[in-house]
Formats: structure tokens, sequence, C-alpha cells
């Protein structure tokens, strides 16, 4: 069957098929550039009236690896031990505030949004978890492999790491190469004919 799909196939293998959630990795550092080079691809993924609300904390001095070892699950805590980077991807909840700036085309977005916390919130967390998944795209995209890990303290983690209450955590990722070595099988994922409908 004629593929449909204009990426070629080693690009679907890196993204997609071949690609691993990763647990252990090896010592190869990453680099700020190559971050910065995820960033600046992933960024124009999109978001409800342009909103961005995604904030992403890396973690690389052993200090701030501690402060947050103490609020991971006890079966996260070695996982993020042994990551070359570990980033604390959070979301901004005051996201209006910028909009005049971000959806000039709606003038009256940032209103929609203020006097509203819960549709605030809500939104935030929605597009904040969008540009999450294209975050762990953009990874994948670099070469590296990702491990999120939503096993923490949430309440802990926004008290040591956003005190303000501006940035709420939305989950942890460990970024490296992975060791493949007795990587475990890939788990069965759901077909079309079982996640796709039509009327």
């Amino acid at each position: 069957m004629e593929s449909r799909l204009v990426l070629d196939a080693s690009a679907q293998d890196l993204l997609f098929r071949r690609a691993r959630t990763a647990d252990r990795f090896t010592g190869e550092p990453v680099d700020d550039e190559a971050i910065r080079a995820v960033y600046d691809l992933v960024r124009y993924g999109p978001t409800a009236f342009n909103q961005q609300p995604l904030r992403i904390l890396l973690l690389r001095s052993p200090e701030s690896r501690r402060r947050l070892a103490v609020h991971l699950s006890r079966s996260n805590r070695e996982k993020a031990r042994r990551a070359p980077l570990t980033a604390l991807l959070a979301v901004d909840n005051e996201f209006h505030r910028r909009l005049p700036e971000l959806f000039p085309q709606f003038p009256g977005a940032a209103d929609l949004y203020a006097g509203n916390s819960a549709l605030r919130e809500r939104s935030a967390l929605l597009n904040g978890a969008l540009q999450a998944a294209y975050f762990i795209i953009g990874i994948r995209a670099a070469g590296l492999s990702a491990g999120p890990m939503s096993g923490f303290d949430e309440d802990g983690v926004n008290r040591e790491f956003f005190p303000t209450g501006d940035l709420s955590a939305l989950f942890v990722v460990n970024i490296g190469r992975p060791e493949t070595s007795g990587e475990r099988p890939r788990g069965p994922r759901l077909s079309h004919s079982e996640v796709c409908s039509t009327l």
C-alpha cells in the first residue's frame, strides 16, 4: 500500500516507530545547544490563542537534582539521578498576560481568561500538555530519547521550584541517549479500528 505520509520512512522511525521511552541512558551529556535546537523547532506547534503556556526548567546541577529527588516517587529517583539531563516541565498559570502580544488578532482574549481562574488553569494544562508532547517529539528529532515521569509530589515540587504560584509542575522528563541493552519489548498499541470512528 502506498504511504500517504510525506515524511520519509527513516524520519517516521526516528520520531515514532523505533523511538522508545527511556529509563536508562548512556553517560553522554546533553548540551544547552541541543535543547535550544529542540525548542526552536517545536515552538511552532499550535496552542489555543497562541497561548504557549509551557515553561521548561533544566535541572543540571547536583543540588537542583537533590531538590527534585525528594519529591519523586522512589522508583523515579534513580532514573532522574542517572539521566544526563532532567527537565521540569511546568505551565504558566498567568499566560493570559502575554496574549495581547502573542495573539493581537483577538484583543479580548486576555480578558476572557483574566476573570476566570478555573478556565485559565484548565487551558494552561491542556495547551501545556500539547506543548510537552511536541517537546518530546523534538527530543526524538534530535536523536535523543525522553523519559517522561508523572510520579512526583506535585505540591512539593511547586513549593520547591515555583513558590510564587505563577507556574505549576506538569511532569518531569529525563533526556539523553538511551542505553538499549536489556530493553523490554515495546508494549502493544491500539489499532486504527480500535481508536478511530466516523460519523
